[in-house]
């Protein structure tokens, strides 16, 4: 045997290697940025609304960024997901249209605004209760939200997002500013726009009300105090009815007078409660209690000296928490004295009576109240707090009945200083304007002490709201504001009357949410929210277009006047609002203009963003491509979703429902999808200080935008995501053996010519099987993006690509491809194949890997303006499937993997180098398998020069698999000479002639290529 082949002629000219201009090194940092410039170029996004003409509309309405920064990882997941719905849904045959948009209102902006052109060098911001002053300020946040517009556009770009990047919808644009003045006023018709006086969450150092998705709970230090309220006055009759039973039952005078005495002492003793704000004690207007609650009158029987709970005191305390109250109050010895009936008592008087705060403190039975902390009865300062305001409403027709007065005070001005109606407290501050504690908490705890009410006081450590944007604690506090009501009834076309709760909690069963646990989150929001504060006391956002009767509350509804407002802000902006002659313009003719307010107040910008639907769903004008939407929901084919981060379940999901249901009755979507957020390789927050930030710009530079793309479809964006250096690092791993099968198949179909494509009929059972796998994927594939599980489609199509083709398929037929004749059924059949495989894994990779494979595509269809994007998914023949092949061919696979097992420890043992050296014996003691064997070239599928089959056990000391029952092999070294060409060996006896040095197969090669031309 010899085992290198006679010198003779270089045969590497005369083999079919791959050629191509596709590069190994893929150099994504440069090449991205020249396939945008030709998809801009070239139209791509008008093609793809040419193409898509006529098909079922899905728009993926974009949640809009805010306009204010360069973008972060967590914008690039958000972003790089849309694109694959898009992408993908168009590629499953819908008209997937994308259009992306931004919030350019609020408070940031205003903040920015600020900080740059006035408080950095030290200039006092403009009077903005000048109309022109106004104005000018308004025009600056416009033009700083315009160029934060056009960076994060190329940025968002660059990703590779595709959309009509060239008309955006803008929550600033005039159009938009008209549109949600117009669906405020929707709300003012329907009477669920209302002024009121609620305790809202307010930033003192942002100068405005707070919605429930603009706050955060951090960590933050309260002072708590026990506070003891002296019983002031018992319900009338108690006891009477004891004392009329006992005198019933001929029971004595001084047992009856018992009855009084035991009143006597509850008249003597003190309510406590406990509040981690004594700030909001001035504001105390009730105490709470819960009739579910065990309640005792306790003794203090020893304690220091000098404590402020002294010896011989009685409260009143949930039973359950009187041993940790006086061990706070540091009591040495207490006792309890008997059981107390809380609504027994009538009234307590204010612990700060001798302030002036001299009036009666009714108990309330409330079903907020528990005995898990505290001391069973809970301060109750309306002004102050959602539950405290409702259980003072709820009894308030009660309490005027008993004299009390119901007003609720206006305690805390908006810069956080006491307001004048806390008496005794002039002067002191809740929280100063840089977030800070002020001296509030201690003048109040020090005149308890003064008054001998303080029964112990502490610091608690706890979760507190800040607000989302300063990161500064924020406070509750009695404001005027403007409500859309959660539980007032309207009625929208003729459709019976239910609340805005009502209606959005129907229409959240009507939405397909994913994952499904998104609808149990918002499903428990909406259920429990309060009524939506939409005003905010800023100068930049769209105003509550609408004027108030002076004296009333009532908002004007009238057409003629909504009209003249809603024309003069798609005209000139909601600028118009604020200039001087407004009210007059507006109110026209019809009204008084100096009878009426104008409210100058601004929405909420989750007004704004919840209102997007409304300027971009359904604005033929600015929006073609959006109009005419047929949606699932209401019988027709089209389909809407929402995609953002799960925060947004309280966010724009949330202010999006309650406007759509609040004025359409319905849900503005139909399909919610959520995504988690992005954190470190160590499943931390990322943070400068930590110097954890991954930012995209920097992955781009450093690797590509596919490289992030084939991240986010790779992870599980349900739950959080991790990112960092080592994470990218084997995503660039998996992309490179990506991009490596994608070019060596583009490599290969460089030498395929149309004219021998290979009909299914006439292939060999390899290429059915490569077939067969196709329309197993086809399956797969269009299942994984119907259901938006990217995952799933990067782990069935990498498992494909680097099992099924790169380990097996290309490995067998490298052989044939580089060696057989141009004529060779086999040689046809497998270029056939690839071209079949290349373009269905070049489209069904296209929404993730959307510039290789785009490259991938011009590479191989080089001519022309086309695009992948451009492709839907391709339809693969059912006559494809072969399960019974396929089942015969798993056989076969795991008959090779023995094979391959022990070629390997002979290529470790350096007895071999190549498969093709070898020539094994196996035996195969399963006859189905032995016969699945049989019925191929064996040999041909392990890649050796021949191989010896036989059906039995094997011998006892053959190479075996624990899987692999049954199969026993014998490497040995093929017989025979080495191919000059193939490397194959063979008996040279069989040589021909013409072609000594070469396999008779290779001798034909040659001899067709000589003919044609092609070898010399």
């Amino acid at each position: 045997m010899t085992d290198t082949p006679a010198k003779g002629p270089d045969y590497s000219a005369s083999l079919f290697l791959p050629q191509t201009d596709f590069p190994m090194r893929a150099g994504l940092p440069q090449k991205e940025p020249e396939l945008l410039a030709r998809w801009e170029k070239t139209g791509l996004y008008r093609k793809l609304r040419e193409e898509a003409r006529g098909r079922p509309k899905f728009v993926l309405h974009d949640g809009p960024p805010y306009a204010n920064g360069n973008i972060h990882i967590g914008h690039a997941l958000n972003k790089i997901l849309k694109d694959m719905v898009t992408r993908s849904q168009q590629m499953l045959g819908k008209d997937s249209n994308y259009v992306p948009g931004w919030d350019c209102h609020g408070l940031p902006i205003e903040w920015k605004i600020e900080e740059d052109s006035y408080r950095s060098k030290g200039k006092q911001k403009p009077d903005l209760s000048d109309p022109a002053a106004m104005i000018a300020f308004r025009k600056e946040c416009r033009a700083y939200a315009e160029n934060w517009v056009s960076v994060q556009r190329e940025e968002f770009k660059r990703l590779g997002v595709e959309g009509d990047w060239t008309n955006p919808y803008l929550t600033m644009s005039f159009p938009a500013e008209a549109q949600i003045a117009r669906e405020i006023m929707k709300f003012a018709a329907n009477g669920l726009l209302y002024r009121g006086s609620k305790p809202v969450m307010w930033s003192v150092v942002e100068q405005t009300a707070l919605a429930e998705a603009e706050v955060e709970y951090e960590d933050y230090t309260s002072d708590t105090v026990y506070v003891a309220f002296p019983v002031k006055e018992l319900q009338k009759g108690v006891g009477d009815a004891a004392k009329k039973a006992m005198r019933d039952s001929g029971e004595s005078d001084e047992d009856i007078a018992g009855v009084d005495a035991i009143n006597e002492e509850l008249q003597a003793a003190k309510v406590v409660i406990w509040t981690t704000t004594p700030w909001t004690l001035p504001g105390n207007r009730a105490i709470s209690f819960s009739h579910r609650i065990e309640y005792g009158l306790y003794r203090v029987t020893s304690a220091p000296a000098d404590n402020w709970a002294k010896t011989g005191s009685t409260y009143v305390l949930a039973d359950r928490l009187a041993s940790a109250v006086f061990q706070s109050a540091k009591v040495d010895q207490f006792e309890r004295i008997r059981d107390v009936d809380p609504s027994d008592i009538a009234a307590c008087a204010h612990p700060l009576a001798l302030r002036g705060y001299d009036f009666k403190v009714p108990l309330l039975d409330g079903d907020h109240v528990t005995d898990d902390t505290g001391t069973g009865f809970v301060h109750t300062a309306p002004g102050h707090g959602r539950d405290d305001f409702e259980i003072w409403m709820a009894n308030g027709r009660q309490l005027s009945e008993r004299g009390i007065d119901t007003h609720i005070p206006y305690t805390v001005g908006p810069d956080g200083f006491y307001t004048d109606e806390v008496p005794g407290f002039e002067g002191k501050r809740v929280i100063d304007d840089k977030g800070k504690k002020g001296d509030a908490n201690d003048a109040v705890i020090a005149a308890l002490v003064e008054a001998g009410h303080l029964v112990a006081r502490g610091r608690l450590k706890h979760q507190y709201p800040h607000s989302w944007r300063s990161k500064k604690p924020v406070i509750f506090r009695n404001t005027p504001q403007w409500f859309i009501a959660m539980d007032k009834g309207f009625a929208i076309g003729g459709t019976a009357e239910k609340s805005l709760r009502a209606v959005a909690l129907n229409a959240i069963g009507e939405t397909r949410w994913v994952p499904a646990a998104g609808e149990n989150r918002i499903n428990g929001m909406i259920a429990n929210r309060p009524d939506w504060v939409v005003s905010r006391q800023r100068a930049w956002g769209v105003p509550i277009a609408v004027f108030v009767k002076k004296g009333t509350h009532e908002p004007l509804v009238d057409e003629k006047v909504n009209k003249r407002i809603a024309d003069a802000f798609e005209a000139e902006g909601a600028d118009a609002w604020f200039a001087a002659d407004a009210a007059q313009r507006f109110l026209g003719n019809d009204y008084d203009a100096s009878a009426y307010e104008k409210i100058d107040d601004v929405l909420d910008v989750w007004f704004d963003s919840g209102s997007t639907h409304a300027f971009t769903l359904e604005d033929p004008q600015h929006f073609p491509g959006l109009a005419g939407i047929n949606r699932m929901r209401d019988g027709g084919p089209d389909e809407v979703m929402y995609l953002e981060g799960s925060d947004q379940h309280r966010g724009w999901f949330h202010s999006s429902l309650l406007e759509s249901c609040g004025t359409r009755g319905r849900a503005p979507y139909d399909v919610v999808l959520t995504h988690g957020f992005v954190l470190d390789e160590n499943g931390r927050k990322m943070s400068k200080s930590l110097g954890n930030v991954v930012a995209p710009q920097t992955v781009i530079k450093d690797s590509g935008a596919d490289i992030l793309r084939l991240w986010v479809a790779a992870s599980d964006y349900s739950d959080d995501l991790r990112i960092g250096k080592n994470i990218l690092t084997t995503f660039v791993e998996t992309y490179r053996k990506l991009r490596n099968t994608i070019r060596w198949m583009l490599g290969s179909l460089a030498a395929f010519d149309e004219a021998d494509r290979i009909a299914f009929a006439d292939m060999p059972e390899l290429e059915r099987l490569m077939l067969h796998r196709l329309i197993e994927l086809d399956g797969e594939i269009r299942k994984a993006y119907g259901e938006f599980d990217y995952k799933k489609v990067i782990s069935a199509l990498s498992s494909f690509m680097t099992s099924d083709l790169s380990a097996f398929y290309f490995d067998v037929r490298k052989d044939a491809l580089y060696c057989d004749p141009p004529s060779s059924r086999t040689r046809r059949a497998a270029l056939t194949v690839i071209d079949e495989i290349f373009r269905r894994v070049t489209i069904w990779f296209a929404p993730i890997l959307a510039f290789t494979c785009e490259e991938a595509w011009l590479s191989r269809h080089p001519s022309g303006d086309g695009s992948v994007h451009l492709q839907t998914f391709p339809e693969t023949p059912a006559d494809w499937r072969d399960d019974a092949l396929a089942q015969k061919w798993r056989t076969i696979r795991t008959v090779r993997r023995a094979v391959t097992g022990a070629l390997e420890i002979e290529r470790a043992q350096k007895r071999i180098g190549s498969s093709l050296e070898a020539c094994p014996r196996v035996s195969i003691a399963d006859k189905a398998a032995f016969d699945a064997v049989m019925s191929v070239d064996f040999a041909e599928v392990c890649i050796t020069s021949g191989i010896a089959v036989e059906l039995g056990e094997g011998p006892a000391d053959g190479f075996r698999l624990d899987d692999v029952k049954g199969v026993a092999v014998v490497p040995a070294r093929a017989p025979g000479v080495k191919c000059a060409r193939s490397w194959k060996y063979f008996d040279p006896a069989t040589a021909d002639p013409e072609f000594p040095g070469v396999t008779p197969r290779d001798a034909q090669a040659l001899r067709e290529l000589k003919a044609a031309g092609k070898w010399a």
